[in-house]
């Protein structure tokens, strides 16, 4: 990753540890979230670890201001080279709000489809050009194990993070001819803070009973798939959706 340029989408627990391991990497990375201080954060992070970083308020759910976020990266290093996009709104009010077909509120499903879904369809549309420009580069989507697993409530969820698989190989299909690799990867339970904040530590302490992992995942096991599939090591890999969850789901 050294001399590359990423634009991540996206400031909480797995943003900072990938932008880290980015960072010593030889990578520069610009961060934008709709907390200005999470983007700071996850950028002090790639600085710490011996690469360049910048961050910028945005919010992924505004075409406007997804424009805004990718013509900063570009002006302020140049170009872009790589796209993750990480950004969710997994905040616990948002999610005790999204119940089921029956019962949600549409402002909820609007609301979340709006950020998980639309939102990587807008920060996508804004890199392709510039990054197709520059012979291609990896873009990188995060999901998670909702759009595979038919839960009962967070129908909202499960249905943007399913979408995403499928917005992942339209990309990898319309644009790798183009030098574009698109893939997805399905973080497990993965102790950030907004996991936690979002699950409790009741629901942690019975994971392990499901899986054959002997631990939690950290945002630094994201952070690993990550790196790879946005270097060159991943060359290779395009359209797929990467699962990093500890064995909870084997496809």
């Amino acid at each position: 990753m050294s001399g590359k340029i990423v634009a991540i989408a996206g400031g909480g627990g797995i943003a900072r540890a990938t932008a880290r391991r980015l960072g010593a990497g030889g990578a520069s990375v610009v961060v934008g979230d709709r907390s200005a201080d999470a983007a700071a954060s996850a950028a002090k992070s790639a600085v710490d670890s011996g690469g360049k970083a910048a961050a910028v308020e945005f919010d992924i759910s505004d075409d406007a201001s997804v424009g805004t976020f990718i013509d900063f990266a570009v002006e302020k290093f140049g170009r872009i080279d790589a796209l993750f996009n990480v950004a969710a709104d997994v905040s616990p009010q948002n999610l005790a709000a999204d119940t089921d077909a029956l019962d949600i509120d549409l402002d909820v499903w609007r609301h979340t489809l709006d950020v998980n879904l639309t939102g990587f369809l807008l920060t996508i549309r804004h890199a392709l050009p510039h990054l197709i420009a520059n012979g291609g580069g990896p873009i990188l989507n995060t999901i998670s194990g909702a759009a595979y697993m038919g839960e009962p409530q967070r129908v909202a969820y499960g249905v943007s993070k399913a979408g995403i698989t499928a917005l992942t190989r339209h990309v990898a299909r319309r644009w790798g001819k183009d030098g574009i690799r698109c893939n997805a990867i399905s973080p497990g339970l993965v102790l950030t803070e907004s996991a936690i904040a979002a699950v409790g530590q009741d629901a942690l302490d019975g994971f392990l009973e499901t899986v054959p992992s002997q631990r939690h995942g950290s945002p630094d096991d994201i952070a690993a798939m990550a790196a790879l599939l946005l270097s060159s090591d991943g060359e290779f890999v395009n359209g797929q959706a990467i699962v990093v969850d500890g064995g909870l789901l084997m496809r």
